[in-house]
């Protein structure tokens, strides 16, 4: 398990008032069909922040596979991306112990407080890295969300380490800074 997700898995008890598991016992009563209206739920019905509710109902809506399952399975066929994947993971752990890192079945999602960056392998030689932000005009390498749509206001493309340069680093940097 990512370490930021299991610190976060280990102080919900002390910021939420109930465990992961009690958590996913009341999700069950409740039998969302949309992440969404779980979230809204868990937020306006017991006041948890939007980084533990989100994390919450997707963790519980995850199946017997691992994090790590959905990760390798991102990127089957596409292994020579992975050192670029595990990179840019290395990077935003780096932020601090409030970013959420949680893998879905075609993406990661970078949260804070909001999610602010999502990491896609793309194509078999490439990754998009979508970020979200606000009032940052579209230049050089800091392009149009293209296939994020609304989640993400622009994207970089990575196709190989040498592309995850200084520049990549200032906008998740500041992405993860406006995520509050």
């Amino acid at each position: 398990m990512d370490k930021a997700l299991e610190t976060m898995i280990n102080n919900m008890p002390e910021k939420t008032g109930k465990t992961l598991e009690e958590w996913f016992v009341i999700l069950a009563k409740e039998n969302f069909e949309k992440h969404g209206v779980a979230v809204k739920f868990l937020k306006s019905e017991y006041g948890v922040t939007h980084g533990f509710a989100n994390t919450i109902v997707t963790l519980s809506k995850q199946d017997d596979s691992s994090q790590q399952d959905l990760v390798q399975a991102q990127y089957q066929g596409k292994e020579n991306l992975l050192p670029l994947y595990e990179k840019l993971i290395s990077i935003v752990e780096s932020f601090g112990d409030d970013v959420v890192i949680t893998p879905k079945k075609t993406s990661v999602s970078i949260i804070r407080k909001k999610q602010f960056a999502l990491i896609k392998p793309a194509t078999k030689t490439r990754i998009d890295l979508g970020l979200k932000l606000k009032d940052v005009e579209i230049q050089s390498r800091l392009a149009d969300s293209g296939p994020f749509g609304t989640m993400c206001s622009h994207r970089i493309v990575l196709n190989d380490l040498a592309d995850i340069d200084d520049e990549v680093f200032k906008w998740l940097a500041l992405a993860y800074e406006k995520s509050v």
